[in-house]
């Protein structure tokens, strides 16, 4: 876990420039491997807060402001990132409009930060609470198809074998594991996707390691589905790596429970209809010809994700130029609620219609 160190700040004053936000929030990721894209991003927040004078609330409001958007533009998926900003902003409105927040603003400010550390902490806890609700769901004989590198999901299998091996004795084998990985994952020992399934052999749960293109093939021999998320969006729907919906979709035909896995600090304020709408620049569709790409011979092209407004027109996405293009590895899905069975987060388990409550409990 990585130790959030506050130092004073330097003599002068340091601004929101010379505070490196982004630098700050890649350091963390680096730190604490358990560390999550959204509590990594509320931690630079506190640590550029804490390093940086502001004497009123429109100050520090117009700082993290600053700050929030100096890391959204630094990375081309910011989905998750977001979840946690935008969290720590309404923290920062609600606590500074209440009336115990009159006095001396310095006192607030210190109380503040320390209300955050704390929220960061209760954050990173979340994932054990997690764990405990959803190994319930793993039954013995079962058969769980996961993908990616979900720490929550990881936590979840790993507690639901130690538990197994708890009641049967070690060696004791109460469930197996179809863990779905792209071929360019069998390169990396490192991966989060390898992680987790050698934490899971080594507690004796037997994994198998399957490509994207077998999931059908082997659906009718999963009892379950469970997946992590980047964002779970006000609908109730999931933002998650690519293949997330292909794996819901089939699930869904073959009549099999799908789960998503995820910490409350990742629903974000966001409402897709379809693929198009994340707000987020990816090349996955680049048709091209002997000449090329189509995009780069054709600029009306550029930033059109192939949507067509009631006239039959394009409908083109308006994109900063300086929008960074998420790149095939880092690419996400949109799946909607209809195909999720469940969201098991650390208040327990919601149904995707739940979600909106959560989101007005936590923003109103």
């Amino acid at each position: 876990m990585a130790t959030v160190k506050t130092n004073p700040a330097p003599t002068g004053g340091t601004t929101a420039q010379q505070f490196d936000v982004v630098a700050t929030y890649h350091r963390l990721l680096q730190e604490d491997a358990e560390i999550t894209m959204p509590v990594a991003a509320i931690e630079a927040l506190i640590l550029g807060l804490a390093n940086t004078p502001a004497t009123t609330v429109s100050e520090t409001l117009d700082l993290v402001s600053k700050l929030t958007e100096q890391l959204k533009q630094s990375i081309s998926n910011p989905i998750s990132l977001s979840a946690g900003t935008d969290l720590f902003q309404q923290y920062l409105i609600s606590n500074l409009q209440r009336p115990s927040a009159r006095g001396d603003f310095d006192s607030i400010r210190g109380h503040l930060v320390q209300n955050g550390r704390l929220f960061v902490e209760r954050a990173k806890a979340a994932r054990e609470t997690i764990a405990g609700f959803g190994r319930r769901f793993v039954r013995d004989g079962n058969t769980v198809l996961t993908n990616g590198g979900s720490r929550v999901v990881g936590s979840l299998l790993r507690s639901a074998a130690e538990s197994s091996n708890d009641r049967g004795g070690r060696g004791s084998i109460r469930f197996r594991v179809i863990y779905v990985v792209s071929p360019a994952s069998h390169t990396s020992n490192e991966s989060e996707s390898e992680a987790n399934i050698r934490a899971l052999r080594e507690r004796d749960i037997p994994v198998a390691t399957i490509p994207p293109t077998a999931i059908a093939y082997c659906m009718d021999t999963v009892t379950s589905c469970f997946v992590g998320a980047e964002g779970v969006v006000e609908n109730g729907g999931v933002v998650n790596r690519l293949g997330t919906l292909q794996m819901a979709t089939l699930a869904k035909a073959a009549g099999k429970p799908f789960y998503v896995v995820s910490e409350s600090h990742k629903f974000v304020r966001l409402y897709p209809l379809s693929q198009q709408d994340l707000g987020i620049e990816q090349n996955i569709v680049d048709f091209r010809t002997a000449n090329g790409s189509e995009k780069e011979s054709d600029p009306r092209l550029m930033g059109d994700e192939g949507l067509a407004d009631m006239d039959g027109g394009r409908d083109v996405m308006i994109r900063s130029a300086s929008t960074p293009t998420c790149p095939p590895e880092e690419a996400v899905d949109y799946t909607a609620p209809h195909l999720i069975s469940g969201i098991i987060t650390e208040s327990g388990v919601l149904l995707p219609s739940a979600v909106s409550e959560e989101l007005i409990k936590i923003w109103f």
